[in-house]
């Protein structure tokens, strides 16, 4: 994928569409207006924001981190996290700040919103490993067979995976090894954020309306997390590349000559429009189960998939686009998923977020066996990396 000089325009029509999402489509989801028209705002804002905002601003990630990473020497998938990850730590911490709100008033809705705090953060590692998943074992698939594959089956327009021998410019052993160190430290931090709740999170009295036990990830766990998830951040933030490799991955790069302060403006702006995007999309995704009847839960795993689609659509864009920058997007999604657990830890601090114990069983067994299968296609994909 190439980014030509209109990058800048590209950029400012990504903006306008999020403002025009935010502050004109949104209205049409008030009760002022029929359910015809505010179900229509629905579809449009989702079809709009995801096709054309997410995924706009998703592409200008990754050459900016890209470059930035060259530049810098930054690992390209950390600052590719921290510019993904970045809806969906708006997204918890603004249903923990209505939880908050409403707490005084009505105790129930306020649980609710923190359930959706909870099912954004952490139901968004789910979506975001597990289309890794696919994405690595596509690869490894026309590793195996030497021969070029869909992403998809049955589905051209999604993209193709070209084996490994036909590549360009091929990933670091150094980044699998990374991604792979920063899947175990997220397992252990899940598995921590999981056992803590079940220890010492449980409430006593249940509200009333919430059936079944409730679980809360407490404030002094939430600080122990936020640490842990910010020293790992620190750590793996140094770049495994050589340096000849980053040159060549920046040949066709329209950030490669442009300042540092120019490519984190772009990012920057690129973070805007997905706040914007993601926000307003959240609240169609509300209005939605307003007018279905959906539960809150469900809500929140809905808004965990908007708040995660800027990372999937950049592991995907990775994997059929082959420029050495597999790598990139492996270690950006494990690192991703550690961005996002620091953002469920500020949020557990504001003391917003709550999982009933179904819930709380499925999200977390379901992300620590996503993470193990992705380690295992990573290493399936090194150890064929070594023919070469």
């Amino acid at each position: 994928m190439k980014i030509y000089k209109s990058t800048i325009f590209e950029l400012f029509t990504f903006v306008v569409g999020a403002l025009i999402l935010r502050f004109v489509l949104e209205e049409f989801l008030g009760e002022g207006y029929n359910s015809l028209i505010r179900m229509g705002a629905v579809i449009l804002i989702l079809l709009f924001g995801t096709f054309f905002v997410l995924k706009g601003t998703a592409k200008i990630i990754e050459e900016t981190t890209g470059a930035l990473s060259h530049k810098t020497k930054l690992a390209g998938g950390m600052l590719q996290s921290l510019g993904t990850a970045f809806p969906d730590l708006v997204l918890g911490v603004t249903a923990a700040v209505i939880s908050l709100r409403v707490a005084s008033t009505d105790y129930t809705l306020a649980i609710n919103y923190a359930i959706i705090a909870a099912a954004t953060t952490f139901g968004s590692n789910i979506y975001n490993v597990g289309h890794a998943v696919w994405c690595v074992f596509r690869q490894n698939l026309a590793n195996e067979k030497k021969k070029v594959v869909l992403m998809f089956p049955f589905i051209n327009k999604l993209g193709v995976l070209t084996p490994l021998s036909d590549h360009k410019i091929k990933p670091s052993l150094k980044e699998f090894d990374t991604s792979i160190d920063i899947l175990n430290v997220l397992t252990i931090l899940t598995a921590v954020v999981a056992i803590c709740m079940v220890l010492f999170g449980k409430i006593a009295n249940t509200p009333a309306g919430i059936q079944g036990d409730l679980y809360q990830l407490i404030k002094p766990v939430g600080v122990v997390i936020l640490i842990l998830c910010i020293f790992s951040i620190y750590y793996f933030r140094k770049s495994k590349k050589e340096e000849g490799r980053l040159a060549e991955e920046e040949e066709e790069n329209y950030y490669s000559k442009k300042s540092i302060p120019v490519i984190l403006a772009h990012l920057l702006f690129s973070g805007i429009a997905i706040l914007f995007a993601a926000e307003t999309m959240v609240n169609a995704v509300k209005v939605f189960s307003d007018l279905t009847g959906l539960p809150f839960v469900v809500t929140g795993v809905l808004a965990g998939i908007i708040g995660c689609l800027g990372e999937m659509i950049v592991i995907h864009n990775f994997s059929v686009n082959p420029k050495g920058r597999l790598g990139d997007a492996i270690v950006g999604v494990s690192m991703d998923n550690i961005v996002t657990t620091m953002g469920a830890a500020i949020v557990a601090i504001m003391g917003g977020i709550f999982l009933g114990g179904n819930a709380l069983i499925l999200i977390f067994v379901i992300i620590l066996t996503l993470n193990t299968m992705l380690i295992w296609q990573i290493s399936r994909l090194k150890n064929y990396f070594y023919k070469f």
